[in-house]
């Protein structure tokens, strides 16, 4: 039987204080960290592929073993579906190779220069998915969480329709935040009531009691990192 996942916990009582001015400074300096070479191997290696697909591109950032990005490609067989993650480990124990839905690419890449590479090559995903990134809760690291990263812009800047999941809520209400110091509504809203967990880690939060939450929006079209 599987262990009941523990909740979120933090010592952050809400959304973070300094969250409002860490947004406004990365929407406003360039950033201009060098790109893994692991990473750009793996993003030109995408491109062959990428360049030759002619319909809807969905990006399945942080996918885990890439369950959520098959279940995502069989409900949108004419999609090319991105499933990238840092881990070659976890990217290893999902489907092999051949057995799962053939419009799954699956890629080992530090999506903090994924996402800039993306944008640099005028890629134009119809639908980007974070699903579950690590909450990183305690108050000193909102660095790490996408929305305090120097990353945003570019996450803002590759458009489609972002949608949003995380069992911490706190998590989910700062990125709305985020994305409304950079003129985007967004609203925060319970996941998963529907019974049909998009994710396996949603599924083993719910099946632990706890709450999930979700925004899911229309980025805008034309918006430019700092520098670009």
């Amino acid at each position: 039987m599987q262990q009941p996942s523990r909740p979120v916990t933090s010592s952050q009582p809400g959304v973070h204080d300094a969250l409002v001015e860490r947004v406004r400074r990365h929407l406003a300096e360039p950033w201009r960290r060098p790109v893994a070479d692991h990473t750009r191997r793996a993003f030109e290696a995408a491109a062959e592929i990428v360049d030759t697909h002619t319909g809807p591109l969905l990006l399945d950032a942080g996918c885990g073993t890439g369950a959520s990005s098959e279940r995502l490609a069989r409900q949108r067989p004419d999609a090319l579906v991105l499933a990238v993650d840092k881990s070659a480990d976890r990217l290893g124990r999902g489907t092999n190779a051949g057995e799962g839905p053939p419009n799954v690419l699956r890629l080992r890449a530090d999506l903090q220069d994924f996402w800039r590479l993306a944008h640099d090559a005028g890629w134009h995903p119809e639908a980007q998915y974070l699903l579950y990134p690590n909450p990183w809760p305690k108050p000193g690291q909102l660095g790490r969480r996408w929305h305090g990263h120097p990353v945003f812009p570019w996450i803002l800047a590759l458009g489609g329709t972002l949608e949003l999941r995380s069992n911490w809520r706190t998590y989910v209400e700062e990125f709305a935040l985020a994305l409304a110091v950079a003129g985007v509504t967004a609203e925060v809203e319970p996941a998963g009531d529907d019974g049909d967990p998009v994710s396996p880690f949603e599924r083993k939060y719910l099946a632990s009691g706890h709450g999930c939450w979700r925004l899911r929006v229309r980025l805008p079209e034309g918006v430019r990192p700092p520098g670009r």
